[in-house]
């Protein structure tokens, strides 16, 4: 008590603004937003957007779909410029009321276009078959036929007009229980402070954690893990209500379209079947022994007794450590992409410097976690907490790796083929890290730097894919759950996630009765099924990058078109363009192996 505390968060308004995000690309500031919101929103007439109402005509006839389309993506392009910019200023700091306010104008009015389009593709699919057909070959509508050819997929899970409005009405209301999450989490929750072996006390955030858990200092370790987690347990019985209200999103939405499952329902208006995903899982299974050993072999170097999930993050080398300034960041990651040409450079350097993509640092309130962000004109933005570390700088470049995705799509592609596929979303960004951990492992000049580098590697793959799929088990259960009329609760819940744990990591890890609670406090739970494609990209990105760095110009050229090809095919056939078939579990494979290689390296290391 009475101690000053360390690693203290500032106030926004003491940022600087270089390292800051230039939002200015979109608005000046609130003033302009408030306008072109005013003007969008078309106040006072009913309905808001008559340029997207049904007003009789044939959908048969090209010219009307043509023109209906042209007035609707040119409305939603405007929408979703607000959104952007409004989501973007509330993550600056998630308690400020103005950007509160512009954040639910901005998402009210996403919601009542939902509302007033959700009449077009129940009335074009109620066409003959022939007349979609010959609407695909339209000369007047080329420009839309991949998004014809997805509406038309979608056929079987369509319901009448009427019945999609109401789903569009409800899309607020359903969206409740992840938003209400996101305060807790970002805004109203505290943790109590930490102190390390000295007595020293530590401030304990959502950014600073990540750092602790990856320090020397044990008692902080411990204390920070016990802390955070307590926090959550304080509120579990209400944060197990806002994760069922999510799967009961989810269970609503399978259930009004006809789907057999919410994991259909979630895969299949991304082109991707069920079969990738129970592959995965099953792949994994197979190799949980390469998890197990390592655990072991982590305990065995650490030299504890027992090895906590709070051991899991600390390097295994004494001795070593690798901080970066945002600056040194930023010159690595462009050297490490070298392979992908001097153009990539060049945009990449640009944009987490002059051009400002990147908001840098943590402060108060401030949205936690990092993310790539922006719409079709706009720059692709990053947010980030960095602190400097190892897994900052591995952090940044994989969120870099989002934002070249999103450049070259928005660049390449039309406004409405311009968003890839979300199976494809975590390819680019764990292709970087595999570039930037290749780029740091010719630069070490010693075996313990070599050491470290490969145990952060390892750790990644832990973290990225083996974790993620736990993660992924565990959302596909609690689903089935729910669809076999299952309540959640705290105890059902804790349960599963502890056994699942013990499943993957095995019997050389001691799990905390506080890591029963840990399901709570990750926000892709309220994501609908995206975990599992962490797991899946970066075993995609691992083959891609291998063909990248093996002087191969061709794999290089087919990368650059598979960041080009934004969501003009479905995700399966771009990745099989780029020389990656996600159908087969030899991809799995490949990666585990090369993750069992990197213990083996390891090993050798640690005895040396």
């Amino acid at each position: 008590m009475g101690q000053e505390q360390k690693k203290v968060c500032k106030e926004r308004s003491h940022t600087a603004q270089g390292d800051t995000w230039d939002l200015t690309m979109l608005y000046p500031d609130f003033d302009a937003f408030d306008r072109h919101l005013t003007q969008v929103a078309n106040a006072g007439t009913a309905p808001r957007w008559p340029a997207v109402q049904n007003k009789g005509e044939s959908l048969a006839d090209p010219l009307v779909v043509k023109n209906l389309f042209d007035a609707m993506f040119s409305l939603e392009s405007s929408l979703d410029k607000l959104y952007t910019y409004a989501h973007l200023r509330h993550d600056e700091d998630v308690a400020d009321d103005r950007a509160k306010k512009a954040f639910a104008s901005a998402l009210s009015l996403m919601h009542a276009f939902r509302e007033e389009i959700a009449w077009i593709d129940p009335a074009l699919l109620q066409l003959p078959k022939e007349t979609l057909d010959a609407l695909l070959d339209a000369d007047e509508l080329q420009k839309y036929r991949v998004f014809l050819r997805k509406i038309f997929r979608l056929k079987p899970y369509t319901l009448d007009a009427p019945l999609e409005k109401i789903l569009a009405l409800a899309g607020r209301a359903l969206d409740t229980g992840q938003k209400a999450f996101g305060s807790l989490n970002n805004a109203d929750l505290r943790f109590a402070s930490c102190r390390d072996s000295k007595g020293e006390v530590y401030e304990l955030t959502h950014g600073s954690y990540h750092v602790y858990m990856r320090g020397k200092d044990r008692t902080l370790r411990k204390e920070s893990f016990l802390h955070l987690h307590q926090a959550f347990a304080e509120h579990q019985n209400t944060l197990c209500e806002l994760l069922q209200g999510q799967v009961q999103r989810h269970v609503f939405i399978q259930k009004a379209r006809g789907f057999s499952s919410c994991l259909e329902a979630a895969l299949y208006p991304y082109e991707v079947d069920v079969a990738v995903y129970k592959m995965l899982l099953a792949a994994t299974r197979n190799k949980l022994s390469l998890l197990h050993d390592y655990i072991a072999y982590r305990k065995q170097w650490l030299k504890v007794e027992e090895l906590h999930v709070y051991d899991l993050a600390v390097s295994v080398v004494e001795d070593v450590t690798m901080n970066f300034s945002y600056e040194e960041a930023v010159e690595g990651i462009i050297a490490s992409v070298a392979p992908l040409g001097q153009e990539y450079q060049d945009i990449l350097r640009k944009g987490l410097t002059e051009e400002r993509w990147v908001d840098r640092y943590e402060n108060k309130r401030k949205r936690s976690g990092a993310y790539s962000s922006g719409c079709y004109g706009s720059p692709p933005y990053i947010l980030m907490n960095y602190q400097g570390t190892l897994q900052d700088i591995m952090t940044l470049t994989h969120e870099a790796g989002h934002s070249m995705h999103s450049y070259f799509s928005r660049k390449h592609q039309t406004y409405q083929d311009s968003q890839y596929p979300i199976f494809l979303a975590e390819v680019a960004s764990t292709f970087h890290e595999e570039l930037l951990f290749q780029y740091l492992l010719r630069k070490v000049e010693t075996n313990q730097e070599k050491a470290y580098l490969i145990n952060q590697k390892i750790d990644a793959v832990r973290n990225t894919f083996f974790r993620q799929v736990l993660f992924a088990e565990f959302e596909w259960k609690i689903h089935e759950w729910v669809e076999e009329d299952k309540p959640l609760t705290p105890a059902s819940l804790q349960e599963l996630y502890m056994q699942l744990n013990k499943e993957y990591f095995g019997d050389a890890l001691t799990l905390d009765p506080e890591l029963a609670h840990e399901w709570s406090r990750i926000p892709h739970f309220y994501y609908n099924f995206y975990v599992y494609q962490y797991a899946t990209g970066i075993s995609a990105a691992h083959v891609l990058a291998k063909k990248v760095l093996s002087g191969d110009s061709y794999a290089r050229d087919s990368y650059q078109e598979f960041l080009s090809s934004g969501g003009s095919l479905d995700p399966l056939s771009t990745l099989r363009r780029a020389g990656v078939d996600m159908a087969e579990s030899q991809v799995i494979d490949l990666l585990l192996a090369d993750f069992q290689d990197l213990v083996s390296q390891l090993t050798s290391l640690v005895k040396k």
